[in-house]
């Protein structure tokens, strides 16, 4: 070893020992009204969000898309959508590839639920609702309870203790698909829905 390595080195262990700082206890952020919190970060980048009654979702969905003149419709056979042409996502990606870019007008998927902190929709992709449903069709209609509106990630990771069932897979969906050029010009839908709507259910 050489001599200034050991003299920097016995100065190290010579210096005094400072205690680690103390921090008082962290706790996140409270929002008071999470679903009006929700709607004014999700409304910012272009969502929409729509209040309705639990039992009458389907009717505010077909009033909504009607009036964007859409025409084909995919969602999960249990979700009971009421349209002419509705269709599920009951064959191999390879098969409905095609369909998902260029053949639906909107696709329509549950929510494990939202983070108000961010405006952050949180989707469990499963065998009924794959990932892709929600990111390929130009309109993506989003189920959300409102009971299942939290503050942060953190909370709702605990709240619905996320531990003990980890899903392989989870999207977090903050407003329609958008990207940027060099100049910071902001486009959206360049490569995924054009527009999120999120109806909010209320018991």
């Amino acid at each position: 070893m050489s001599d200034a390595r050991a003299a920097i080195l016995s100065r190290l262990r010579a210096a005094p020992q400072l205690a680690p700082p103390e921090y008082p206890d962290w706790q996140p952020p409270r929002f008071g009204n999470r679903l009006e919190r929700f709607r004014i970060m999700l409304e910012a980048v272009h969502g929409e969000v729509y209040e309705v009654a639990a039992d009458q979702w389907r009717e505010r969905l077909r009033a909504i898309l009607s009036a964007k003149g859409v025409n084909k419709v995919m969602a999960a056979p249990h979700l009971g959508v009421d349209w002419p042409e509705i269709l599920a996502y009951d064959r191999p990606v390879e098969d409905l590839k095609e369909l998902l870019v260029d053949g639906i007008d909107a696709a329509v998927t549950t929510t494990r639920g939202a983070i108000a902190e961010t405006g952050t929709l949180v989707l469990w992709p499963d065998v009924d609702e794959p990932r892709l449903l929600s990111l390929l069709p130009p309109i993506h209609v989003a189920l959300l309870n409102q009971a299942d509106i939290a503050d942060t990630l953190a909370e709702m990771m605990t709240a619905q203790n996320w531990a003990a069932t980890m899903p392989t897979n989870v999207l977090l969906i903050s407003g329609p698909s958008k990207t940027a050029d060099i100049e910071q010009t902001l486009a959206y839908g360049v490569h995924g829905p054009k527009q999120l709507i999120v109806l909010v259910l209320q018991s």
